[in-house]
């Protein structure tokens, strides 16, 4: 017993016989109908026996055989070619690269020209 704890009395009065045979009836009858459910999801369904993997034989192998003869591709255009070596100076060269610092310069120089905010909010707490 804890001292100073104040106790009152509790009268477990025990439930109507009439109330208590119903609730058991309706748990039997829920067990009853949660088991045929089961049972029948069980049996009932297809049996899903797994089928083997069976490669399909193809009976055709590779042959050797003559080629088809060649065709032209370009006989409908004006195609023309020549042999030789051309010097390097007659091929375009690539742009040279932009500099990084040029480059890092331009952003600079684009931020700072760029309009600003007109309020800034330095101790902006959201509220709940």
């Amino acid at each position: 017993m804890v001292p100073g704890l104040p106790l009152t009395y509790v009268d477990f009065a025990p439930a109507k016989t009439g109330e208590l045979e119903t609730m058991k009836l309706t748990f039997v009858l829920l067990c009853l109908l949660c088991a045929s459910a089961a049972f029948g999801q069980a049996v009932l369904a297809q049996p899903s026996y797994t089928q083997p993997f069976v490669m399909v034989d193809h009976p055709q192998h590779a042959s050797q055989h003559e080629l088809a003869q060649p065709q032209d591709l370009f006989e409908h255009s004006g195609y023309t070619y020549a042999k030789g070596e051309l010097p390097l100076s007659d091929f375009v060269h690539p742009s040279e690269p932009e500099p990084l610092g040029d480059i890092a310069r331009a952003y600079r120089k684009e931020h700072a020209s760029v309009k600003k905010a007109e309020f800034v909010f330095e101790k902006y707490v959201a509220k709940k």
